[in-house]
């Protein structure tokens, strides 16, 4: 107690070149806790898209889907299945089942490559809120014969809301797949390639269209986070172990979006080891004048009969003190600073740079814990390291030299 008494006064008998040291620092955690939020929150809205458009957090399909994506290895759900995948693991929260396959689609004069989705309206509006993207009509019951299209993919095939849809295929087991379907809703799609091809029909015309009934190619399942994919992604596998039946985690679905998001990160964490390395140089430089600066206090001091051990716990606390100060004060401001312009909004060539690529003219920012931790802990561990010379210059310091100084 009494070294942390001598320390607390030591730190403010100067409050210049303490408020000076904690700046720096907290300018430190604030830069690099900012510059991982923009790049994380870009990356979390790219995965949430995808993961609820695409893939779920995780994905049952047929063992043999996965190699050959065919309607042939599509397989039988019902409500047991359903009642087992849900009784499986209690943090999984939603069970969405979808027929998924490739079919021409057409007006009278020509056609087009497209996906098409057989959804259960209900269960899918509840897993992604596809309803909230139409741009015009709505979308069909699950009783219904009708059809919902991409935005892009409706304007290639110069059709609306109103028009007739011929899609063109083949079903289960080389069956003819043909059908005509109002066209009762447009979306835009907040995934540009299925913007250009997405086709939705309620699942039961999907599956009568392509002599599937009872059948689908995946279930999609939606879990309370997404750090739990890996421990549920066991659970099910352990579960469904004498069906043929398999359980895919979404980076083993997207492992092309892993590699483009571990792209993305290079230039960032290449600027954050930089901004690190003048951080480092910075705190040495203040570093290095504190010292010199105490170094005549020091030697009085050691010359009275503190033990070298004892004033360097001093110092030592001393730093931990600041540094703890700093790094408490930089996650503080950071995640106020993060509150205030979340998200960026864009505009001009930038906005439509971003709304080319699929994506809103914004960059959100992430609030992930983690990032204010970890980050706010490399920076503490520099101040920690950097301030470890004043503690070797008492261990060697000369008592007569200090005191004449």
């Amino acid at each position: 107690m009494t070294y942390l008494t001598l320390a607390w006064r030591n730190i403010w008998r100067n409050r210049r070149r303490t408020l000076i040291t904690i700046s720096a620092i907290v300018f430190a955690v604030l830069a690099a806790i900012v510059m991982q939020s923009m790049n994380r929150g870009s990356h979390e809205v790219m995965i949430d898209r995808m993961v609820n458009f695409n893939t779920g957090h995780l994905q049952i399909q047929d063992y043999r889907y996965d190699n050959e994506a065919s309607l042939d290895n599509a397989f039988h759900y019902d409500d047991t299945l359903r009642e087992q995948v849900l009784n499986a693991d209690p943090r999984i929260t939603k069970v969405v089942p979808r027929v998924e396959t490739f079919m021409l689609a057409a007006n009278d004069v020509s056609t087009r490559g497209s996906v098409v989705f057989g959804v259960d309206p209900e269960k899918e509006q509840a897993f992604n809120q596809i309803a909230s993207y139409l741009l015009n009509g709505r979308f069909p019951g699950a009783d219904e014969e009708t059809a919902v299209l991409g935005k892009g993919l409706a304007d290639r095939l110069q059709l609306g809301v109103g028009d007739t849809l011929v899609l063109i295929g083949q079903g289960r087991f080389g069956m003819s797949a043909s059908g005509l379907f109002e066209i009762v809703g447009l979306i835009e799609h907040p995934i540009r390639e299925l913007n250009n091809s997405a086709v939705y029909l309620p699942i039961r015309s999907a599956q009568e269209l392509l002599s599937a009934e009872g059948h689908i190619t995946a279930l999609m399942i939606s879990l309370e986070q997404e750090r739990h994919t890996d421990s549920v992604a066991a659970s099910l596998g352990n579960e469904l172990d004498s069906s043929e039946l398999v359980v895919f985690t979404w980076p083993e679905l997207m492992p092309e979006l892993l590699e483009l998001m571990e792209m993305d990160l290079a230039m960032p964490r290449l600027l954050t080891v930089v901004l690190y390395v003048v951080i480092g140089f910075g705190f040495l430089g203040t570093v290095l004048t504190m010292t010199m600066e105490r170094l005549r206090e020091f030697g009085v001091l050691l010359s009275v009969g503190m033990k070298r051990t004892s004033l360097s716990l001093v110092v030592f606390i001393e730093t931990l003190i600041i540094s703890a100060i700093a790094v408490t004060v930089g996650i503080i401001l950071s995640w106020v600073l993060l509150r205030l312009i979340d998200p960026i909004v864009l505009s001009g060539e930038a906005a439509q740079a971003v709304m080319d690529m699929g994506f809103d003219p914004v960059i959100p920012m992430s609030f992930a814990p983690d990032q204010f931790f970890i980050q706010s802990l490399y920076v503490f561990l520099i101040a920690m390291a950097v301030f470890l010379f004043p503690l070797g210059k008492i261990m060697k310091l000369n008592i007569l030299e200090a005191a004449r100084s």
